[in-house]
């Protein structure tokens, strides 16, 4: 099956979208880390290290990876003629991709290497992406 090119447009958009947020991410994260004291009450200190980083990147991964999957099911979908068989292939590609998702989130909690909030926040990206780019296309007309 060939990649459609507004597969890789949307893809390439959703991962700029995301890259972008992700360094916005690691800013907020820099700015606590030097506000907020070390020795701040209650453990509310923001740490900014490796843990940080590698969280954000695995995050990254994990949402246009989840884009990129779900872009290709629709347009394996948008071919097909049996609409049941179509609700069914989404079908699974959601559960599958629901899963992947889990299991990051799962590894963001478990693997010490990674920043918990950091490896979670990158899956919320492509939606903001996404309605801010409806938001501002409205007045355009596309």
């Amino acid at each position: 099956m060939k990649i459609q090119p507004a597969v890789k447009t949307e893809t390439g958009r959703i991962a700029l979208g995301t890259g972008i947020g992700v360094l916005i991410m690691f800013l907020v994260f820099f700015v606590l880390h030097m506000v907020i004291p070390q020795d701040a009450p209650f453990h509310l200190a923001v740490p900014f290290d490796h843990k940080v980083i590698l969280g954000g990147i695995g995050g990254f991964l994990v949402a246009v990876g989840n884009f990129f999957w779900m872009a290709i099911t629709v347009q394996k979908v948008a071919s097909m003629e049996d609409e049941k068989q179509a609700r069914s292939a989404m079908g699974v590609s959601y559960r599958y991709r629901t899963l992947l998702q889990l299991l990051w989130v799962i590894l963001a909690i478990v693997v010490p290497v990674f920043n918990l909030v950091a490896g979670i926040v990158p899956l919320f990206i492509p939606s903001l992406v996404i309605k801010l780019r409806g938001i501002f296309s409205a007045g355009k007309g596309g």
